[in-house]
């Protein structure tokens, strides 16, 4: 590690681990079990997979350090199997023990020999394993809304303006930057590059040069002429869908995602009630011209047919994006695109069990691009590509529209 490198990449350390303890100030203990789904984690999960990664891929290998006993790393592995047996992910919120007091121990104990033993861990390594807990941090604040939701109680998470967790407050500045007018801004098109531009794949070395392996290799595609919105669609956008029959339309569908309206009885974003919407700040009223959020990709793609347009893909929306005219492209919402999670040319996993982290899941999810009001700040860049299943409606998630531009 290089002396400069070691006080930033220490400072760093101390205030993302800080960070992810600073979400659970303020809930009950009740709530840091709370599992409202299978494809949802507890708060208290979340904490200590966090700390079981630095473990299992860090410390584990220097001389003289005791790893937590065993069953902890049965409980909080999350997929990789080359690790081992693991706890069924639907049955985390089961998990009463070990209680969040040992859990915390647990973390200061690996915070502190992280600390001590910075200058002889890999930074590569050490900086993947922050990467991956902010993503966990922006995790926990989604589980956590989707099982706040389904108490009658509607509890408040985090009050809006009331203290330094502050989601909701995050979303109204992110949704205060779209234009007051909507446009479309047309590309032109032609040979493009895209994908992070250091190295073929895997993390890099600093934050600045960070990337996951599944944002590499950097590579060319071609793009005919587009145009993209330059905002996000808005909730009275999406509500006069509603009024036309988008929910009753079988036409707008594709037939899986009709399947599963008409399975789950969807009619409207995932957490609206009524004029108002949940939140992590409780029940507000719905603001119109702020950008609707929690959509499936269903929803987004049937949205987009019914409005003569279509998502765009991720080419289309990093090469917009990297032209720097894009307004809300990071800080509001992750925004669907039309593009399968697929790897890009010449993509080759890490070696090891750490090689597990993102390549496994490339099928049946599509890509979102940019950031959300729940995605720590630094986490974002140009060439993040994040991926979820096609149903799933609990994500910080928006829409933006494309047409075609005749040449």
């Amino acid at each position: 590690m290089a002396p400069c490198a070691a006080p930033a990449l220490l400072q760093r350390l101390r205030q993302i681990r800080q960070a992810s303890e600073a979400l659970i100030q303020g809930l009950e203990q009740e709530d840091l079990c709370l599992q409202g789904m299978a494809d949802a984690s507890p708060a208290k999960w979340h904490l200590g997979h966090t700390t079981w990664f630095f473990e299992e891929f860090l410390l584990r290998q220097r001389p003289g350090y005791e790893p937590a006993e065993s069953r902890w790393g049965y409980l909080f592995n999350s997929y990789y199997e080359a690790v081992g047996e693991r706890h069924p992910r639907p049955q985390r919120g089961l998990l009463t023990r070990p209680p969040i007091a040992e859990v915390l121990a647990w973390r200061q104990r690996v915070t502190a020999a992280l600390e001590q033993e910075l200058e002889h861990l890999d930074p590569a390594l050490v900086e993947l394993g922050l990467q991956h807990e902010q993503q966990h941090q922006e995790l926990l604040l989604m589980d956590l809304l989707d099982g706040f939701s389904r108490n009658p109680l509607e509890p408040v998470a985090y009050p809006a303006g009331a203290g330094c967790v502050d989601p909701e407050s995050a979303y109204e500045r992110g949704a205060a930057a779209a234009p007051a007018d909507p446009s479309w801004i047309e590309v032109a098109g032609g040979l493009a590059e895209i994908g992070h531009p250091g190295g073929s794949s895997g993390p890099g070395p600093s934050p600045g040069a960070f990337h996951f392996d599944n944002e590499a290799p950097r590579h060319r595609v071609w793009l005919e002429p587009f145009a993209i919105a330059n905002r996000l669609v808005s909730n009275s956008e999406f509500s006069a869908f509603i009024a036309d029959g988008g929910y009753r339309r079988p036409e707008l569908w594709m037939s899986e995602g009709w399947a599963v309206v008409q399975q789950r009885g969807w009619q409207a974003p995932r957490y609206w009630r009524g004029e108002w919407e949940f939140t992590l700040a409780g029940r507000r009223p719905r603001q119109p011209q702020a950008p609707v959020r929690h959509l499936s990709w269903f929803e987004a793609d049937a949205y987009a047919r019914w409005a003569g347009a279509r998502l765009p893909s991720e080419a289309e929306w990093e090469l917009a994006a990297a032209a720097g005219d894009l307004p809300q492209a990071y800080g509001c919402l992750w925004q669907w695109t039309g593009s399968p999670y697929r790897p890009y040319p010449g993509f080759a996993p890490a070696a090891g069990a750490v090689g597990e982290y993102n390549g496994k899941f490339m099928t049946s999810q599509f890509v979102l691009r940019g950031s959300c009001f729940l995605t720590p700040n630094g986490h974002e860049r140009l060439t993040y590509r994040n991926f979820y299943p096609p149903a799933s409606r609990w994500v910080a998630s928006g829409v933006r529209l494309v047409r075609e531009v005749q040449r």
